[in-house]
């Protein structure tokens, strides 16, 4: 009984928290809606006795990546003002339809066709604290091609956010030249006799 309510809290707040993800204009509350996806998630780690796991779902998704996520939002200045009529690849908007469509069509006939019971675990977890020890095994043994991949890609995220943080250096600024201002662009007036 109680692990059903605990389910289905969980699931309501992961299936709120995604439904936030996707509709949210302002990035900076899709984040905090994939924070709250990223804890129910932890929850049910949780119910499901993988403590270490769920550890990890915190700390690792909802700490580091989210704040990675904030930190690239707040550095490229992106705001709910950019224009969504414009597509920067054509027709990428039917083709995520497309696919979309296709997913759920796809997950749709494996729900169907599988069993309500679900599938045989390939390995059985120990409940004595040795789930760390498992998962290490098989993240470095059946996995490590996954492991090695994640790695690389999570090499490739590191080196473009250097690249977009980085300043060109050795660039000098010409303080007589005239800095053009926009229409709209606060500026501050500066008393030149001042000194």
């Amino acid at each position: 009984m109680v692990e059903s309510f605990v389910f289905a809290v969980a699931a309501v707040v992961i299936v709120a928290g995604a439904v936030g993800v996707l509709v949210n204009r302002n990035p900076v509350h899709a984040a905090l809606s994939l924070v709250a996806t990223l804890f129910g998630v932890a929850v049910l780690f949780v119910a499901l006795e993988a403590n270490f796991l769920a550890a990890v779902q915190v700390i690792v998704y909802a700490g580091a990546i989210v704040v990675l996520f904030l930190f690239v939002i707040m550095l490229l200045g992106v705001d709910q003002s950019e224009d969504l009529d414009v597509e920067p690849l054509i027709g990428q908007r039917p083709a995520a339809i497309a696919i979309g469509v296709v997913l759920i069509i796809g997950l749709t006939g494996v729900v169907l066709t599988s069993s309500l019971t679900g599938a045989p675990a390939a390995h059985e977890w120990v409940r004595d604290g040795a789930e760390v020890a498992q998962i290490g095994r098989l993240l470095f043994t059946d996995y490590v091609f996954a492991l090695e991949i994640t790695s690389l890609l999570l090499l490739v995220a590191v080196v473009g956010a250097v690249t977009l943080a980085r300043t060109i250096r050795g660039e000098t600024v010409d303080l007589d030249e005239p800095v053009p201002v926009l229409p709209g662009d606060p500026v501050d007036l500066i008393d030149e006799d001042v000194e």
